[in-house]
């Protein structure tokens, strides 16, 4: 939920995304995909959460990356960045999920969370803010 809820950070701060998507324009989808984006690191840290990689963590994961692709994608050629960030989306899935682990098993659930928490949130705020302008 990162990438939509870091989009809508920025829509919210007035910028625009290259690739247009008209959900990005409705506050109910705006502030959806923040509470979705809080939900998300909150809810990590939880011994109960499931891995990434079961059906509806992956479905989540393609749903969020096509929304962000697209977004982020030239005008024009959103299908072709919700394709690419999907097909990025989903390996990374498996190979961040074994990272996790190795880092569950050093540093405990919650400290590792934290830690991919701040890479993932700094690695998209600074995607996003190399991609949007100003409106």
């Amino acid at each position: 939920m990162t990438p939509m809820a870091t989009l809508a950070t920025a829509r919210l701060a007035g910028r625009r995304t290259p690739g247009r998507l008209v959900l990005l324009d409705h506050p109910i989808f705006k502030f959806g995909a923040l509470a979705m984006g809080a939900g998300e690191l909150f809810g990590d840290k939880m011994k109960s959460a499931p891995d990434r990689t079961v059906f509806l963590g992956l479905l989540a994961r393609v749903m969020s990356a096509g929304v962000a692709g697209a977004a982020l994608a030239p005008r024009g050629r959103e299908k072709a960045g919700a394709a690419v960030a999907v097909a990025t989306a989903v390996p990374l899935a498996y190979l961040t999920l074994a990272g996790r682990k190795r880092a569950m098993a050093r540093l405990g659930q919650t400290r590792s969370g934290l830690i991919e928490d701040a890479l993932v949130v700094a690695a998209g705020a600074a995607v996003v803010a190399g991609s949007v302008r100003p409106r």
